[in-house]
């Protein structure tokens, strides 16, 4: 007998929830505030299923280009063969956090100023 090959295939691990941090969702990842440009990491939260990024999404970094009511809209790049094709893809905010891919170059550029 093959085995399923649902959306969610293969992701036991990469979308369950920490030891300790299951049940409710922090009220702060509701109030954090995205704006269009800023550089976020898309993360999904396997408590939320509603808005949830495809497997192969999670864990990539992009660029915010729309912000709605309870979503982004995030501009992310996947290899697809021996090319990387930009993709748009519309998220719930609970999968999705302020990137810090950035802050070391910030402090640098401050520092050098």
């Amino acid at each position: 007998m093959g085995h399923a090959a649902g959306l969610r295939a293969g992701t036991r691990y990469a979308f369950s929830r920490d030891f300790k941090k299951k049940g409710y969702i922090a009220l702060s990842t509701y109030l954090k505030q995205y704006k269009v440009g800023d550089i976020v990491d898309v993360v999904a939260n396997g408590a939320v299923q509603k808005g949830m990024p495809y497997k192969v999404y999670h864990g990539k970094t992009g660029v915010v280009y729309n912000v709605t009511k309870s979503a982004v809209g995030v501009i992310l790049y996947r290899q697809v063969g021996n090319r990387y094709i930009e993709k748009r893809i519309n998220v719930r905010i609970e999968h999705v956090r302020h990137s810090r891919s950035r802050e070391e170059f910030l402090t640098r550029v401050k520092t050098n100023a």
